[in-house]
């Protein structure tokens, strides 16, 4: 979201009128505030430095970050931080710094915290970005809670690799939104398509999709929850695949509150999804083979009406 001049004079009026009343809860608790633009870097921060700050995050982890239209709150919010942490595909973030700092009184400071983290390996670089960056900014050495959130990372991705493992995720076809893509290739799926934002595709890009998936056999079509699930939707519905909904932020689901127990709610979602589809393609085949005893049955019984029929017409010509 680009802000008109006129509403980050406002922002920053609102932000000195607020502003008191902030500092005083604040200073009450004593703690450095950390402002991360999304629940990913919050449950990071939360996980290396627990009460030794505060910490919030700016969008709602239900929608993209990349939508999020910023707020006059965002500026109080920011105004009283010593670290602002973001992934670099906010544009909002350094507006709304510039419209905090616009006197030049601001002594916070903001970090960059790039990559993405739907892999293990992805993930443990983040953390240790969060960790430089808090000793860094605030003096807060968190380097013995580190080795343990890695240790824990190690022993997440050892589940993972059980989980894909057990249910036989190697080299099933599927179709996957894009941001969900390391993710479910690190699970070992055969990823034949992929679609990125729905708003950007056209008709003729769905088309392709579609024809790569139904081509290769795609059982799943996996989506994310917070691009929107409408095509997704769609897509499975037409090439007669499971869809499957993940998350990619902590806290849009009840008891999923950091990116660890997402990656494992994800794969269990994704576990799910293959047995349906195997159930599908069981029921779908029992159909097909009663369809086809029904049809030889019907076929049968015509031969034997057919060869009673001649059988009752010799008889009557034998009697003349």
């Amino acid at each position: 979201m680009v802000l008109h001049p006129i509403l980050l004079i406002v922002f920053v009026l609102l932000s000195v009128s607020f502003g008191s009343i902030t500092n005083t809860a604040y200073s009450v608790e004593n703690k450095p505030i950390v402002v991360a633009s999304t629940s990913v870097l919050a449950s990071i921060v939360e996980d290396l430095a627990g009460d030794k700050v505060r910490v919030v995050y700016m969008v709602s982890p239900s929608m993209c970050p990349g939508h999020y239209d910023v707020k006059p709150g965002d500026v109080v919010t920011i105004s009283e931080a010593r670290l602002v942490l973001y992934h670099g595909f906010e544009p909002w973030v350094k507006e709304l710094i510039g419209a905090v700092n616009s006197t030049g009184s601001w002594n916070g400071s903001l970090v960059r915290i790039s990559g993405n983290w739907n892999t293990p390996d992805s993930l443990k670089k983040l953390y240790i970005r969060v960790a430089e960056a808090l000793k860094d900014s605030l003096g807060i050495d968190v380097s013995a809670r580190l080795e343990k959130c890695l240790k824990k990372i190690d022993e997440v991705a050892e589940e993972l690799k059980n989980i894909a493992r057990e249910n036989n995720f190697e080299n099933k076809p599927v179709v996957v939104m894009l941001w969900q893509k390391p993710f479910v290739e690190y699970l070992g799926f055969k990823i034949v398509a992929t679609y990125g934002p729905p708003e950007k595709l056209s008709p003729k890009d769905i088309s392709i999709i579609e024809e790569n998936a139904t081509r290769n056999h795609a059982i799943l079509v996996i989506d994310n929850m917070q691009s929107g699930t409408e095509l997704g939707s769609k897509i499975a519905r037409d090439i007669g695949a499971v869809h499957v909904v993940l998350i990619n932020f902590p806290d849009s689901v009840r008891g999923v509150n950091n990116v660890t127990q997402m990656m494992l709610y994800n794969a269990k979602l994704l576990a799910e999804a293959v047995h349906d589809y195997k159930y599908i393609a069981e029921n779908t085949q029992l159909r097909s083979e009663v369809d086809l005893w029904r049809t030889v049955s019907i076929g049968l019984l015509v031969v034997v009406v057919v060869e009673a029929l001649l059988i009752m017409l010799q008889i009557r010509r034998g009697k003349k």
